[in-house]
């Protein structure tokens, strides 16, 4: 063989061989993504809807499987209403029943928990959740929505329901104030500085780069 030709081979092999790594390496990368994606469940409670375009957010962001909370038994739509029911099942302790089924729990590794603050807790239906389903030894990220005072001991609720899950820092944000009749907010100017700020925390928390 000539050493023009020699050269000619040794450089086509090389090529290959870099384009075969780079190849083997995007699939590699694209096969963590996915496994990423497929151990991240994102539940969440939403009366107004804000806490549902927290949550969005975070999917869109993080990736994983997206789950309402849904009740066998809807609260009323009336806020007086509801409000005396739920401080009635935080005083008696009551759970409620919950729709929603999630039958492969035991797959996720990492668990985001997002709620609105009611009477300054963890509403019953998230409490519903925690108990239902074995979170021990999963990753819990909990993230609400609130008209303005804060998570309350929401978020310590959830650290004592799940004794034996880790936690990473939660987010909070101010949403709507149902009891004046502010509903959805998370819209226009409102929702671009919600990403950026759940843009932020998630990166933080190293679950986005």
């Amino acid at each position: 063989m000539k050493k023009s030709s020699t050269f000619l081979f040794v450089i086509t092999a090389v090529i290959c061989l870099f384009s075969s790594c780079s190849k083997a390496q995007e699939s590699a990368q694209n096969k963590a993504e996915l496994s990423k994606d497929k151990n991240i469940l994102i539940v969440y409670l939403s009366r107004t809807k804000n806490t549902k375009a927290v949550a969005e957010i975070i999917h869109k962001n993080a990736g994983g499987a997206l789950v309402e909370l849904e009740l066998e038994k809807p609260y009323p739509e009336d806020y007086k209403a509801i409000v005396s029911q739920v401080a009635n099942e935080n005083e008696t302790g009551f759970l409620p029943p919950l729709k929603t089924k999630i039958t492969n729990i035991e797959k996720f590794d990492i668990v985001f928990v997002g709620f609105p603050t009611w009477g300054m807790q963890l509403p019953p239906p998230m409490k519903s959740f925690l108990k239902e389903y074995n979170l021990e030894g999963k990753t819990l990220i909990p993230f609400n929505t609130n008209a303005g005072y804060g998570i309350g001991s929401s978020f310590q609720t959830v650290k004592e329901l799940c004794p034996k899950s880790s936690f990473l820092e939660g987010f909070s944000i101010k949403g709507g104030i149902e009891r004046d009749g502010i509903l959805f907010v998370m819209e226009g100017e409102k929702e671009k500085q919600v990403q950026v700020e759940i843009q932020n925390w998630l990166k933080k928390i190293k679950m986005v780069n």
